[in-house]
């Protein structure tokens, strides 16, 4: 249990460790490479360390360093075989990323998880896998992990692939596409959820000697034949978990910045500190620091399409509850799938606290009020937990349950957050 103490806090800048979605894509990407690449700035989180011990068991050596940079020794493209199920725990990046990683080994991989990862869907993948002749399914026919998967066949080809409800999957298709003969065309059946994180990929990849274009908002194309080229390369600060603390500006009135978030940064959720201001706060970047400051006047209510940055959504939610007029968060259907049904678990906590709150299947509207004290429950979710410390700023008797939960993302988290 977690009591977050309400407070004045000062204006300050906060430093943000790595961010998790790249942190994963470049530990992939110099398992990869045939060769030693030293990473900076790595996140080191619950979710990365499976995806490492994965990256471990396909025949990559992981090194920490003196620094804290990680040196990686990689497999060039060929994972070696492992025959006992890999645990993932709930990460669903870790799971889905890697099934495409397994591909390419010629010996089955049985990949599987925690309970709610169990639930999870990989059905899409599963089925894109087949179309290019890697056998792939799931154990209990239900298109969730276990998973197995065993690859041999390299032709590569064009395969259709679902992305309604993760684009995780088009990332591993991407990733592991480059050491196909034929490469991949990869044609959606509509425009990917989340597409800032299939850039993210690209750049990833990019900077790994790997090209792959997106040659319309349905269809993808990676050629083969391509190498994965070891070197130094460095993670940026993670603006997922920057926007808690943009939140906290924006709840309180003070002025937080975000430090080394450089302007040319693809990642999609730097949009909370834009969203912010819609909803009446101010929003300065000086160098590279990304600065929102509340107030004076009160947040407003806003109407926002969330598709391409979902896990924000938590941050904005909460924000929205000290708000004037109703904030309609839409397109978020696919959060019902993430660590926890996510619409429900935000909904129904708000709830908790006082504030109307009304969900649809792939919506969320929260009419702005005064929140009062509450015991929140996570569901083991880090991103239920984070968000809603930012009411606790405001709020008297704001209690998280589970905060050790954070550690699948953001394990200093509350080491920053009290030091508001």
């Amino acid at each position: 249990m977690k009591q977050v103490i309400s407070r004045n806090i000062q204006d300050q800048v906060v430093n943000i460790p790595g961010s998790k979605s790249i942190s994963h894509r470049m530990l992939i990407c110099s398992a990869l490479a045939d060769g030693i690449s030293e990473i900076y700035n790595v996140l080191d989180s619950q979710d990365i360390s499976l995806t490492r011990k994965t990256l471990e068991c396909m025949g990559a050596q992981i090194e920490t360093r003196q620094n804290s940079a990680l040196l990686v020794t990689g497999f060039g493209g060929r994972p070696k075989p492992w025959p006992e199920p890999i645990y993932l725990g709930n990460s669903g990046t870790s799971m889905r990323l890697l099934a495409g990683i397994a591909a390419l080994g010629t010996t089955p991989y049985t990949l599987t998880g925690d309970e709610r990862m169990c639930q999870r869907p990989m059905g899409e993948l599963l089925d894109a896998l087949g179309r290019i002749r890697i056998h792939a399914r799931s154990q209990n026919n239900e298109g969730t992990p276990p998973v197995v998967i065993q690859g041999g066949d390299r032709a590569g080809g064009r395969t259709l692939l679902d992305c309604s409800r993760s684009s995780q999957s088009l990332s591993a298709l991407l990733m592991a596409g480059a050491f196909f003969d034929q490469g991949l065309v990869i044609d959606l059946t509509g425009p990917a959820v989340s597409r800032p994180y299939v850039d993210l990929t690209l750049d990833v990849m990019k900077q790994f000697g790997v090209n792959a274009f997106r040659i319309s908002d349905t269809c993808y194309e990676v050629p083969g034949g391509q190498t994965y080229t070891c070197g130094k390369r460095s993670v940026e600060p993670d603006l997922s978990n920057a926007g808690y603390f943009w939140a906290a500006g924006a709840v309180t009135g003070a002025d937080i910045g975000v430090d080394n978030i450089g302007t040319a940064s693809l990642q999609g959720d730097v949009k909370q500190a834009y969203i912010f201001e819609k909803m009446g706060c101010t929003v300065n970047r000086d160098g590279l620091v990304l600065r929102v400051k509340g107030g004076p006047m009160p947040l407003h209510g806003v109407d926002v399409d969330m598709s391409d940055t979902p896990d924000a959504v938590p941050a904005v939610a909460v924000t929205a509850a000290f708000a004037t007029g109703t904030t309609r968060i839409t397109n978020i259907g696919h959060l019902r799938v993430k660590e926890c049904d996510r619409i429900d678990a935000v909904c129904s906590q708000l709830t908790k606290m006082g504030i109307k709150a009304v969900q649809g299947p792939d919506f969320m509207e929260i009419t702005g009020g005064t929140p009062h004290g509450a015991l929140i429950e996570t569901f083991n979710d880090h991103r239920i937990a984070m968000a809603f410390a930012v009411a606790g700023l405001r709020v008297d008797g704001i209690k998280i349950e589970n905060p050790v939960c954070v550690e699948k993302s953001f394990p200093t988290f509350w080491q920053l957050f009290d030091a508001l």
